[in-house]
């Protein structure tokens, strides 16, 4: 008896519930539909009670699919791909709470761009711009933009910036640690341990998460879960 493709696939959470769902139904492109359970809602932003109406207008076809981008990242030790994995808001290298210092080596396109000292570095999607890389001073970027940020956290240079770069791009992180004491977090998840002269190489996935919307422009979510000001009558 074979399987019959799924139309959609109902989240009940918050935003970390629907970013695993994400990555775990990322190569069936099945259609996602997020119930915010939690507190802050920025990608499930459908309440509980509106949830049998937006069934509903699903069913009629009115209800609007997102398409946001998706990335694939490596872990690669040497030659050897240790992981592949699909992230939705963005990858972090991070050092540990006690860690000094680490030296990060950006390359976008096998370019080299620079060397950062810094406590981390992050790439984030679109979708991840309003997550940790805004907390470390990154921009916002609208879901619809083609590209992907590269943010540093608290990079021991004024000077260093987040870089925006084409989401066509590959960018891979070079760690460069003697303490090798560093890790790996994918869309917030617990860390993979990383050594001295790991990779981490990302860019954009063929594949897309599609997200039921109920509507709301993407400045007015930003207003109302950023509490960015209102207009004034």
């Amino acid at each position: 008896m074979g399987t019959k493709p799924l139309d959609l696939v109902v989240v009940l959470g918050g935003d970390g519930t629907l970013l695993s769902a994400a990555r775990v139904t990322a190569a069936i492109d099945v259609p996602l539909l997020g119930v915010n359970l939690g507190s802050l809602g920025f990608l499930t932003e459908v309440p509980p009670q509106s949830l049998y109406p937006m069934l509903e207008a699903i069913a009629e076809g009115r209800a609007t699919v997102e398409r946001r981008a998706l990335m694939l990242c490596e872990l690669l030790r040497g030659d050897e791909v240790r992981g592949r994995y699909f992230v939705f808001n963005d990858a972090v290298v991070n050092k540990t709470a006690l860690a000094r210092l680490n030296t990060y080596d950006l390359y976008i396109d096998k370019v080299f761009v620079s060397s950062y000292r810094a406590d981390g570095m992050i790439i984030a999607t679109p979708t991840g711009s309003t997550a940790y890389s805004l907390s470390a001073g990154g921009p916002v970027l609208m879901p619809a933009v083609s590209a992907l940020v590269v943010t540093p956290v608290a990079p021991h240079s004024l000077t260093h910036r987040p870089l925006v770069v084409p989401d066509s791009a590959e960018i891979e992180i070079l760690l460069r640690s003697e303490e090798e004491v560093a890790y790996l977090s994918l869309d917030g998840q617990p860390g993979l341990d990383l050594s001295d002269g790991d990779r981490v190489r990302c860019r954009r996935s063929e594949h897309k998460v599609n997200l039921f919307r109920t509507g709301s422009d993407f400045f007015q979510i930003l207003r109302s879960k950023l509490k960015w000001g209102e207009r004034q009558a």
